[in-house]
């Protein structure tokens, strides 16, 4: 699957918040898998940062671990609508972009 969703300013502002919530304990704020909660559980998580690591995951991909979960991260499930999980692709995607 690709991303059907063009992403906004706000579209991608509402997936940073979001991100902030859930995602960055253990993500990092910045993306680079070094989280808080992360680095005390000494787990080795994919740097989004890193352009040629982020390649090799497709976006359909993406929106299925994120909705569903994966290993230790726990599911997003029905908590969010189909188009805020597209945008939280997008959100992901663009830490590779800096």
């Amino acid at each position: 699957m690709t991303n059907p969703v063009k992403p906004t300013d706000e579209s991608l502002a509402k997936a940073k918040k979001m991100y902030g919530y859930d995602c960055a304990m253990c993500h990092g704020e910045n993306g680079n898998g070094k989280g808080e909660l992360a680095t005390q559980l000494k787990m080795n998580l994919r740097d989004f940062n890193d352009i040629e690591a982020m390649k090799s995951v497709r976006d359909g991909e993406m929106f299925y671990i994120i909705k569903n979960g994966q290993n230790k991260m726990p599911a997003e499930g029905d908590r969010l609508k189909n188009d805020d999980l597209w945008n939280m692709v997008s959100y992901v995607r663009s830490f590779a972009k800096k």
